[in-house]
């Protein structure tokens, strides 16, 4: 039987995870719980990418070397608006 949604967000709860968007935005941290509109996170970076000149890639992988550089204690993100969930652990070089 294929997993439900909230059975696949359930297995990130309490870790840094990465949430890729639609927009030019990703977001690294601790995912705490989740609801059918919005993952909440908290100690996370909420990162522009237009500000910088890397890549969503390298900044991923700066994160999962170097820890979570938090900007933001508590941060919801629109659930319809992430691409992609994967647990920073998972983040390879």
């Amino acid at each position: 039987m294929t997993p439900q949604p909230a059975e696949m967000l359930a297995q990130f709860v309490g870790q840094d995870i990465v949430l890729d968007v639609v927009s030019s935005y990703v977001y690294v941290g601790t995912l705490i719980e989740y609801d059918i509109h919005y993952l909440i996170m908290t100690n996370a970076d909420v990162h522009d990418l237009r500000d910088t000149n890397t890549t969503r890639e390298l900044y991923v992988l700066e994160a999962r070397r170097h820890g979570v550089s938090v900007n933001r204690l508590r941060v919801l993100v629109r659930l319809d608006q992430v691409v992609s969930i994967s647990a920073l652990a998972d983040v390879r070089e």
